[in-house]
């Protein structure tokens, strides 16, 4: 194969999340480009030039009803956030057409508990958990197993107010987690298994409704209203890590790249990932949560971040870059490394 080989494959993602930074990265790097919509929104992805054609589907759990069609277009389809949201883990694991990213690390994502051991395992700072009720120590947030944009959380500042809440959740999966307070950070890597080096690709940090908008009342304000936080991400805003915490992120993104071979065996983490984390006062990391794909803060840097200048020379989004690891593998005839 060489370069001439990049127009044989077409890059393929649902319409939805961080698809048009996909698509477009991949038309940057030569690919033919697809996109799998609903019905409500083809209208907008008609807009963009770089998407070179739409197949559509009533809902996303219809996905199994042209993945005939993918094959016969060459595809490689690239996961993001809504690929677990919609199609669940299991149905993931079902995708017969060639996939950017280990299947693999599915399990141990949406797993909290084996989420959190795998963390461990790479040294990595972790909040405390709570099993019981009787041993927590307050505040604390509580969360939903599964990718989720945030939606069900519930802080609980006591006994009394966990046990009022936990009544209206509504499903037993969920984990009882020490509430760090700091700085949120969501650093955006890339781990590339065929240069064997980890970048750092991007940061940001959510906007979450309605818990930021409350931090913008002082507290006396606060006083008598009767408004719980709620923690349902809708945007994204750009953030940089001062120099000095530089070399420990990098650290860290590579600590969870090594275990994860250790655990999952042969490929583990490779493509893009997230560590979500929350900065203390006197400068801790503690990850919150990782993500094991393309993640939408990513979105912001479309036309590159501080970081992935410091790397190239032309502006690279994740999104580019994922599409750049394809076409590397390509023209190296190693293309069994970044497919699953």
């Amino acid at each position: 194969m060489g370069k001439d080989d990049t127009a044989k494959y077409t890059i393929a993602t649902l319409g939805s999340h961080s698809a048009l930074q996909i698509l477009k990265g991949a038309k940057d790097e030569g690919f033919k480009t697809l996109i799998v919509s609903t019905i409500d929104r083809v209208d907008f992805y008609k807009r963009f030039k770089f998407i070179d054609k739409i197949l559509t589907v009533k809902s996303f759990s219809e996905y199994e009803k042209i993945e005939s069609q993918l094959k016969d277009e060459n595809v490689i389809l690239i996961p993001h956030g809504s690929f677990v949201a919609y199609l669940g883990a299991e149905n993931n694991k079902k995708i017969k057409v060639p996939y950017f990213g280990n299947k693999a690390v599915l399990d141990w994502e949406q797993d909290r508990v084996m989420q959190r051991n795998w963390l461990k395992k790479a040294g990595i700072n972790v909040p405390r958990q709570f099993d019981d009720i009787e041993d927590v120590t307050f505040p604390v947030i509580v969360k939903t197993y599964g990718a989720a944009g945030g939606k069900g959380y519930f802080y609980a500042r006591d006994k009394q107010d966990f046990k009022k809440k936990i009544k209206a959740f509504k499903t037993e999966q969920y984990v009882i987690q020490e509430y760090i307070i700091g700085v949120t950070l969501y650093v955006a890597y890339f781990y590339s298994p065929i240069t064997n080096e980890i970048e750092v690709m991007s940061m940001d940090r959510r906007y979450e409704t309605n818990v930021d908008s409350l931090g913008r009342i002082p507290l006396h304000g606060q006083q008598g209203l009767d408004i719980e936080p709620s923690y349902v991400v809708v945007g994204n805003q750009p953030l940089i890590i001062r120099e000095s915490l530089l070399p420990e992120v990098y650290a860290m993104g590579e600590r969870v790249v090594e275990t994860s071979k250790k655990l999952m065996g042969g490929k583990g983490l490779f493509g893009p990932f997230c560590l979500e984390m929350v900065i203390t006062p006197d400068q801790r990391m503690f990850v919150i949560e990782i993500s094991g794909r393309i993640v939408a803060g990513t979105s912001l840097y479309i036309g590159g971040s501080p970081y992935s200048d410091l790397m190239y020379d032309e502006p690279m989004s994740t999104g580019r870059r994922i599409a750049r690891e394809i076409k590397m593998a390509i023209e190296k005839n190693e293309l069994e490394k970044v497919l699953d």
